[in-house]
């Protein structure tokens, strides 16, 4: 796929501010607010997996209206003493799978928790553990529409909420340093984590790659590659909708919980992306930490070459060299 969006030299100075709804900040101090009334952890189970190096938990946690959601936590074996840790969100369609899919993040040394995503798991991978016990709104049948015309019940209000409570989860867990804790992922998991970053102020890290419902407009103009091409076929039929839609999204706008984002971050991006368009990667990166300060740390990798798989390993090894730098371990 050659390349579609904006060239790179415009893209560095990619400033669009979001078309933010007045109460956004209320909006999601009260979805918060519901949520930590539930303790956070259910259960905390020990598995085997057949893997000497690791130990892993299957995991139950409290998220949004306190649904339980089920999580992977692994951490190295042989010691107990407290690890920072990464709290890794799926890409869209994936359940968390199978434990010993995801290793990077314990062989690196870090205590590492793997979120499902309520609702799905249904597309790609191994599956997943979590229904979704509101989605019965007015919707398409993707996670992407599900409740699409109303903020309080669209999908991605309560998967949000879920990715929040996964980093309140982990700070539970025992052998956790609280105070070192990263949010991560791609895709889907990459738009979490940059959520994630503008809704806990004292998140330590943000790893965020090829970031999903970031410049939302946009994207919903430059491609009809899923997730964004469910939204607009949802909306081909559904005629008369927008108005409804784009207030909705305005909740999820990447670009707005990047501004309101403390931790140092670390982005990635395929100039060739089609289903995530880098003009969103960037507009995020570009308003990063806006109202609080940006941190020198925080910085851009861009692949020009590359698509929605961005730098692929090269990018990984660039995030665990940040880490390590940014954490000093």
């Amino acid at each position: 796929m050659p390349a579609f969006d904006l060239p790179l030299t415009e893209l560095v100075h990619h400033r669009p501010l979001p078309e933010e709804p007045a109460d956004f900040d209320e909006f999601w101090h009260g979805t918060l607010k519901e949520a930590a009334q539930h303790e956070v952890l259910v259960s905390v189970r020990p598995v085997e997996t057949g893997l000497r190096l690791t130990r892993t938990w299957d995991v139950t946690f409290r998220g949004f209206a306190g649904d339980p959601v089920r999580a992977w936590f692994s951490r190295p074996a042989g010691g107990s003493e407290p690890l920072p840790a990464v709290v890794e969100f799926a890409g869209y369609g994936r359940g968390r799978g199978l434990p010993h899919e995801r290793l990077t993040w314990v062989n690196a040394g870090y205590a590492h928790l793997l979120m499902d995503n309520r609702g799905q798991g249904d597309q790609y991978g191994n599956g997943g553990h979590t229904p979704d016990p509101h989605a019965a709104a007015p919707g398409g049948p993707g996670p992407a529409v599900r409740g699409l015309l109303a903020p309080h019940d669209y999908h991605y209000r309560r998967l949000v909420t879920d990715a929040v409570r996964a980093v309140a989860a982990v700070r539970e867990l025992p052998g956790v340093d609280t105070g070192r804790v990263a949010a991560a992922g791609n895709s889907q998991g990459g738009g979490l984590a940059l959520a994630v970053a503008g809704l806990v102020p004292d998140l330590a890290a943000a790893l965020v790659t090829a970031p999903f419902l970031c410049g939302i407009r946009r994207a919903l103009e430059l491609t009809d590659a899923s997730p964004y091409g469910e939204i607009t076929a949802y909306l081909s039929v559904h005629r008369g909708a927008e108005q409804a839609a784009h207030r909705t999204l305005a909740y999820l706008e990447g670009v707005s919980f990047a501004r309101r984002a403390h931790a140092p971050a670390h982005f990635g991006v395929g100039l060739r992306d089609t289903v995530c368009p880098p003009s969103g990667a960037y507009a995020a990166f570009n308003r990063y930490a806006e109202l609080s300060g940006a941190d020198p740390r925080t910085e851009i990798h861009a692949y020009p070459y590359n698509g929605h798989e961005g730098g692929d390993a090269v990018q990984v090894r660039r995030q665990l060299e940040w880490l390590r730098r940014t954490w000093e371990v």
